[in-house]
């Protein structure tokens, strides 16, 4: 199994919430940021955030 890399910009706001919910659960960011997407259930709230995304937007 090989690795990537995977960079993401975001602003302050949104990088502090994640540090302290990471804290909450003793973790650094990176791992809570890769526990999050390897959730069972990470699929389904990603999409349905889509969909939400896309009504707010007026896409669909």
């Amino acid at each position: 199994m090989g690795t990537s890399v995977l960079s993401l910009r975001m602003d302050h706001e949104l990088l502090d919430r994640l540090r302290r919910h990471a804290a909450k659960r003793g973790m650094s960011v990176q791992d809570y940021v890769v526990r999050t997407l390897i959730r069972d259930d990470f699929d389904e709230r990603f999409q349905a955030a889509v969909e939400e995304t896309e009504k707010f937007y007026g896409v669909t």
